[in-house]
């Protein structure tokens, strides 16, 4: 996942730039002369975010920065900005694109700084404290982003320089910077009435701290639904490793001799595939879905609020629903393209998946049989643990053969690393001396071929109680010619840290999911534009997804797989009798993993494609999803939704609000650009430098689409995403 990119000029469209707090500074009578004066107040130390960071590539001082930084960072960054875009506003002289577009470009750096830190912190490292700023700060930050996008002054300089862009002489990428400028103002309110811009600037501001609370809450809700574990005996079936990571994981808890399985954030647990003891996986399960719904980490109240806001904010700004204003501005256009193509891709998805499940049933049957024991109907809990059992029967291997081939940093080095190598010549020489916010981030600084320097790459990729769950990327500090700036990115993953000494040994599914996020680091460090709107990530959902999604396609190469999958204590390759089992089995429950995949996107629109008025209260916040579902005929309870309404954290805090079909439309971009590759030689330097050049660099400095064709060559086409999901007897004639 990428985490919604955080724009930290006037344009942000999650957290930053909010409104004007302006510092009074009261003015004191002087002393009587017979009265000595007052000891001088000590003079604070300087911010570490009030000027740029003097560290290569600007990376944030990590080890300067305290709790106490934040606040008034964010004030005076607020305040700087404020006194920044008023004076673009009251300029006397004639809007030009320099004085207006590029200045705002230009403003709101110290917010900036502030901004990237601050809230990537508070997803991949937070605190109570921190929690506790982003419950104050998240609002004044909308009330300051609202006080930009909805000044008339402004907006009518951007208006006026929109209207006469034609006489502008302006290059393409600065045409199309004045254009999505004014696409945003419009977007934002600024061509509302005056009472009806104090009813959106509420509506943000409230909508804001209920994303801020839903985070929170969740993050609270999963780690207090982690699963303690009594006997070892219970953990029949996990790996030493994993067994070692829930002790040391109950320990930190302080519950010695215990065993400790926490969550992440998918309605199925890893655990669920390994675990023998039946009951246990039920008591997993069950935690996992029951987060957010009820109790003290309670999310339907929130959730409610947020979606009868988001309706009311789509209305008032003149659309029939939240949806509709989302996809206008997306790659999809329409809601009726997205419900298009996700009902024609679950009506595969859930054939396929009843056919596996029959054969799952028939594995449970014969297994019961054989112990001389009753039988039982196949749960929502099996369903993991049995599908492995039919992977080992049709494929001959399990996940405890392949993981002591996949150790995280031959992954990382001879895999990730070698795959960036040989396709776009990148090398990478790991900084020990920079500073970073905990103790397992990794810093890698990333050179061209020609030895220029190009990047920082951070790798966060152990699981921590105060770290939320999934996978994502995230930057630092965005690529800018017009800033001078060079990216700073970061990877997150959640991989169970085992005791010291012990290997990371990852299942071919997280080695996958690393692939993914490079390829969000790949789109960002290779981002060549002149503006900071346009660079690296900041793309839409449906298209930001494209360049990670099809980064995967690495991890299962025969080359790259080669090189990288050697055993941790042998250094000897993957057997190549394994290795083809492995790739044999890519498509392998491919009916569940897209039928979850594709509950959770129809979920997120059924959300959104509703007015005000059709938004239930907290109560029915579950009913409303199981009607949803049905509805849309994706009830089938052996293959629930990847992410429930209460943990759903991608739609109701994460920005892919009527979004999270971005996956699957990115992913035909993504499987097309694969089959590109393997048609023209697969990993070489051409191709790579083709990709680069044409979609890797630029950005959302163009049209995504008409970036893809160039490419590929023409329109995209679904037959090969069919092809790879196992789908092709799904597609309709």
């Amino acid at each position: 996942m990428k985490a919604i990119k955080l724009h930290y000029a006037v344009l942000a469209t999650l957290f930053t730039s909010g409104a004007a707090l302006v510092a009074c500074n009261s003015t004191t009578t002087p002393p009587p002369a017979a009265q000595p004066a007052p000891a001088a107040a000590p003079v604070p130390p300087p911010s570490p975010f009030a000027q740029d960071s003097p560290l290569p590539y600007n990376l944030p001082p990590f080890d300067k920065i305290t709790d106490a930084d934040y606040r008034p960072a964010f004030e005076a960054g607020m305040a700087q900005q404020r006194k920044e875009v008023d004076a673009i506003a009251h300029n006397s002289a004639p809007p030009s694109f320099d004085n207006t577009i590029v200045a705002l470009e230009r403003s709101g750096r110290e917010l900036a700084r502030v901004n990237s830190v601050f809230f990537n912190l508070t997803s991949s490292n937070t605190s109570d404290e921190l929690d506790k700023i982003q419950g104050e700060v998240a609002p004044k930050l909308s009330i300051h982003q609202d006080a930009i996008l909805l000044d008339p002054l402004l907006y009518a300089r951007i208006d006026q320089l929109y209207r006469a862009r034609a006489g502008l002489g302006l290059d393409a990428e600065s045409l199309r910077l004045l254009e999505r400028y004014h696409i945003q103002f419009v977007r934002g309110g600024a061509g509302l009435s005056d009472a009806d811009k104090d009813k959106l600037r509420k509506l943000n501001e409230e909508l804001s701290s209920l994303t801020t609370q839903f985070q929170q809450t969740l993050l609270k809700s999963t780690k207090d639904g982690a699963v303690v574990v009594d006997q070892e005996s219970e953990l029949d079936g996990l790996a030493p490793e994993r067994i070692a990571a829930a002790a040391k994981a109950a320990k930190d808890r302080g519950l010695d001799g215990k065993w400790l399985i926490p969550l992440q954030n998918t309605t199925t647990q890893p655990a669920l595939a390994l675990l023998k003891d039946r009951k246990l996986r039920e008591r997993i399960y069950k935690a996992s879905i029951k987060r957010g719904d009820g109790g003290p980490d309670d999310n339907t109240v929130t959730i409610a609020k947020i979606v009868k806001l988001r309706a009311d904010k789509a209305a008032l700004l003149g659309y029939k629903n939240f949806a509709a204003y989302a996809l206008e501005d997306e790659t999809a256009g329409t809601p009726a393209a997205v419900n298009k193509m996700l009902a024609e891709l679950a009506a595969g998805a859930f054939a396929n998946a009843r056919k596996d499940a029959a054969d799952l049933q028939k594995l449970v049957d014969a297994e019961a049989k054989a112990a001389h024991r009753k039988s039982f109907r196949l749960q929502p809990w099996d369903w993991a643990y049995y599908a492995e059992q039919l992977r080992k029967k049709r494929f001959d291997f399990d996940e405890a053969q392949v993981k002591p081939y996949f150790e995280v940093n031959h992954v990382l080095q001879d895999g990730v690393f070698y795959a960036a190598h040989e396709l776009y010549g990148l090398s990478f020489k790991e900084r020990t001396d920079l500073p970073v916010y905990q103790k397992d981030v990794r810093v890698f600084e990333v050179f061209n071929e020609d030895g220029t320097p190009l990047a920082l790459f951070l790798a966060d990729y152990f699981a921590r109680d105060n770290k939320q769950g999934g996978a994502w990327m995230n930057e630092y500090i965005s690529q800018s010619r017009l800033l001078g700036l060079k990216p700073v990115v970061v990877n997150n993953l959640n991989l169970p840290k085992p005791p010291e000494g012990q290997p990371v040994l990852m299942s071919f599914d997280d080695v996958n999911g690393m692939f993914h996020e490079f390829g969000h680091a790949i789109h960002g460090m290779f981002s060549n534009v002149q503006y900071p709107l346009f660079a690296g990530t900041a793309t839409p959902p449906d298209f930001v997804e494209y360049p990670s999604q099809y980064n995967e396609m690495w991890s299962h190469d025969p080359q790259v797989l080669a090189h990288y999958a050697k055993h941790y204590q042998t250094g000897a390759p993957m057997p190549k009798e394994l290795l083809d089992k492995v790739l044999a089995a890519r498509k392998f429950d491919a009916g569940f993993t897209t039928g979850e995949y594709l509950s959770a996107a129809i979920l997120d629109q059924s959300w959104h494609q509703i007015r005000a008025d059709q938004a239930p209260a907290a109560a029915g916040v579950m009913a409303f999803e199981a009607a949803a579902l049905k509805s849309n005929h994706i009830d089938y309870d052996l293959v629930p939704p990847r992410y429930h309404t209460p943990y759903f954290a991608h739609i109701f805090s994460n920005g892919y609000a009527a979004g999270y079909y971005a996956y699957i439309w990115s992913d035909v971009l993504a499987k097309d650009t694969e089959h590109w590759m393997n048609t023209h030689g697969g990993l070489k330097r051409a191709n790579g430098d083709l990709l680069r050049a044409k979609v890797l660099s630029r950005g959302f400095s163009a049209d995504p689409t008409a970036l893809f064709v160039d490419f590929y060559g023409k329109p995209p086409e679904v037959g090969p995403l069919l092809e790879a999901r196992g789908l092709t007897a799904g597609k309709k004639k």
